[in-house]
């Protein structure tokens, strides 16, 4: 049985860098650490450890302190209760924060001078990306919901095309980074870093826009430069309901430092903790990661698969799932050398064994993709695909005969095709989708390209109108069961609303010819491994003070036959039962296009965060929205900070952009 520690906690502990920038940290340690020295895990993020992370870092934290770990949750420069400025994501100043405080905590005298990194999304980024520089300290990391490549695999854009997400993500931190500290830490000062941080405080997807193609602004900090930079032990994880859904495979397929990879039914989240289930015993994986890595016990994570997938049994298409019936596959080797089933597309909409010529014409309503639910699900209510055969009904479709065995596909499909366009602007979207008898459809996976960026994402290079060219398309990685008598299908559109952004004349794309190409694994119906179940420290102890809620509604005026997704997420308000801190925050989105006209399309959103305690209160009301022309972007965002009622700053944000072959 283990013993466990006792453990201190310190809700602030200053870490001072080299200009002088005070970073606060939140630790959590063994009560006996300062005489028997234990490694340090950091998690280094802009999102509040005060009232922001605070749900997840209860469960997570003090359990691996408790069994002989310094726990460090830092606040990065400019948020939470950190003094300087917010300038950008994954910025050097930021990795260079992270490099000083691995080096401050080597040198505490309840560190034993090794130290691990842990983190998800923005967590999981800079984990990789400080391990890419080698600090000396730094012997291992925990990655999770991470990527690779910040151009290719993150929020911005998926395949050279501009994600919306580049708003709705521009418009979370600008409410995130404006946010005041907390009074009861930072003293008298907190109001002056207040002011300074909205004044100071950039609105990010400016910069992101400006940036359309692959340059040295995307190539900084993607670790996809130079794989082998990485010299710490690594343990991706990922989930098959995540936007990140590729970075397990790729990390496991190129480092060169010990790495194992783990892929679970999850959407964005810790996955002692994420939906759907089945739930993994994660924080005891870690412990096994870490007592391997910093302390030298030999744990047997070496004899771990490289590569453990959740196979998902093929399901009727729901916009949530509580749970995902299926088991876990293992590899031991990745990319394993899997069987490739290949299909070619036919004239009327089949998919066959043998080869074909097409003239087949694509041209989507620009509202198609409505089914595609949110780009990154984050568990904050419905936003997975719904039944595909609303957008298949504006695609090109060619559909497979029913299988006469079932079909387990593990790996990144493979399309290729031949076509033209009729501009020189256009993009293409894949769905491979699992048909149900009743014609039910379910997306297994899709990819997107923008057609300029064909030959590579540094350059974008207009098309030849009606010239035929072929491009090769990468679906994103899965994991999945299509049962016999079930059909596969391959569905085809030149939009995604509201999940890309479109270009901006409506296409009308022909296929010439086309195939894919699909890796089939030969698979049991057992576990062929056995994860123990989930533990966790106690939860945060809060009174609730408004529940948490969500809606979405799918809009149609038909009067200006103009479509709208609303979205609303109210995150609830709750005091924490410690220190009685008072948080609260609303999120609103709303994207509207109209069917016929890509120069419709309009994304908007507000936030609202309030914090309190006693007679202090404090609030801003973030605002943005984005439209386009057929040669500009055109981007607004407004910023409104209040103490108790009181305005006591505003500002005004807008600048237009010009479309680079977009």
């Amino acid at each position: 049985m283990t013993v466990l520690n006792k453990i201190i906690e310190i809700p602030d502990m200053t870490v001072l860098m080299a200009d002088g920038c005070r970073l606060s940290a939140r630790i959590w340690l063994p009560d006996n650490a300062e005489t028997i020295p234990v490694p340090a895990i950091l998690e280094f993020l802009p999102y509040r450890k005060r009232d922001g992370t605070t749900a997840r870092d209860s469960l997570t934290h003090p359990y691996v302190a408790k069994r002989g770990y310094a726990c460090v949750r830092i606040d990065m420069r400019g948020n939470g209760d950190s003094q300087g400025i917010m300038e950008d994501e994954y910025t050097e100043q930021e990795l260079q924060d992270a490099e000083a405080i691995i080096a401050w905590l080597a040198k505490q005298t309840w560190c034993s001078g090794t130290v691990g990194m842990m983190g998800i999304s923005w967590g999981g980024f800079n984990a990789l990306q400080v391990a890419a520089r080698q600090p000396a300290a730094l012997k291992a990391i925990i990655t999770l919901c991470s990527t690779v490549d910040r151009y290719a695999d993150d929020i911005h854009y998926k395949g050279g095309c501009l994600l919306n997400e580049n708003l709705g993500w521009g418009a979370t931190m600008w409410s995130y980074s404006s946010r005041a500290p907390d009074p009861a830490l930072v003293g008298e000062d907190w109001r002056n870093m207040w002011l300074e941080r909205l004044e100071a405080e950039p609105f990010l997807p400016i910069a992101w826009l400006s940036h359309q193609n692959r340059d040295a602004y995307w190539q900084h900090g993607s670790i996809c430069e130079d794989y082998s930079k990485i010299t710490a032990a690594t343990l991706a994880v990922g989930g098959w309901g995540d936007a990140y859904k590729n970075t397990v495979s790729h990390l496991v397929k190129n480092l060169t430092a010990p790495v194992k990879g783990i892929v679970g039914p999850w959407v964005h989240k810790y996955p002692h903790f994420a939906v759907p289930e089945p739930r993994i015993g994660f924080l005891q994986e870690a412990l096994r990661w870490w007592d391997q890595w910093l302390k030298g016990q030999e744990t047997g994570v070496m004899q771990d698969p490289a590569y453990t997938a959740y196979l998902m049994d093929g399901v009727r298409p729901q916009s949530w799932y509580d749970q995902r019936s299926g088991h876990w596959i293992t590899e031991d080797k990745w990319p394993a050398s899997f069987p490739n089933k290949r299909w070619y597309m036919q004239p009327g909409g089949h998919l066959e064994d043998l080869p074909s010529s097409l003239n087949t014409k694509v041209s989507s309503k620009q509202n198609c993709g409505g089914a595609a639910g949110e780009y990154c699900a984050i568990w904050l209510g419905p936003e997975m695909p719904e039944d595909q055969r609303y957008d298949d009904a504006v695609s090109a479709c060619f559909t497979s005969k029913p299988l006469e065995d079932r079909c387990d596909i593990i790996g990144s499909p493979t399309v290729k095709l031949r076509l033209s366009s009729d501009q020189p602007i256009a993009q293409i979207v894949v769905r491979l989708n699992h048909i149900h008898p009743d014609g039910a459809s379910t997306r297994m996976t899709y990819g997107v390209l923008n057609l300029c960026h064909r030959n590579g994402h540094t350059v974008a290079q207009p098309l030849v109108p009606d010239e035929e060219f072929e491009i090769s398309l990468d679906l994103d990685q899965m994991a999945y069961r299509v049962p016999a008598g079930h059909c596969v299908r391959v569905a085809i559109s030149t939009c995604y609303w509201p999940l890309l952004w479109p270009s901006p004349v409506p296409v009308e794309l022909t296929l010439h010819a086309g195939e894919i190409n699909i890796p089939i694994r030969q698979s049991g119906d057992q576990d062929e491994r056995i994860f123990p179940t989930p533990e966790a420290d106690q939860p945060w102890k809060v009174e609730i003070i408004r529940p948490t809620q969500n809606e979405r509604r799918q809009i149609i005026d038909m009067n200006s036959g103009i479509i709208s997704l609303e979205i609303i997420d109210d995150f609830g308000s709750t005091k924490d039962s410690d220190h009685g801190l008072v948080h609260g925050s609303v999120a609103r989105e709303w994207w509207s296009i109209h069917p016929d006209d890509p120069l419709s399309a309009s994304g908007r959103t507000h936030w609202t965060y309030e914090n309190s305690r006693d007679n202090w209160s404090v609030r801003t009301e973030t605002y943005t929205n984005m439209t386009s022309d057929s040669e500009y972007f055109h981007l607004t965002a407004q910023l409104e900070a209040y103490e108790n009622n009181n305005l006591i700053f505003e500002k005004v944000v807008s600048e237009s952009i010009k479309r680079h072959q977009r």
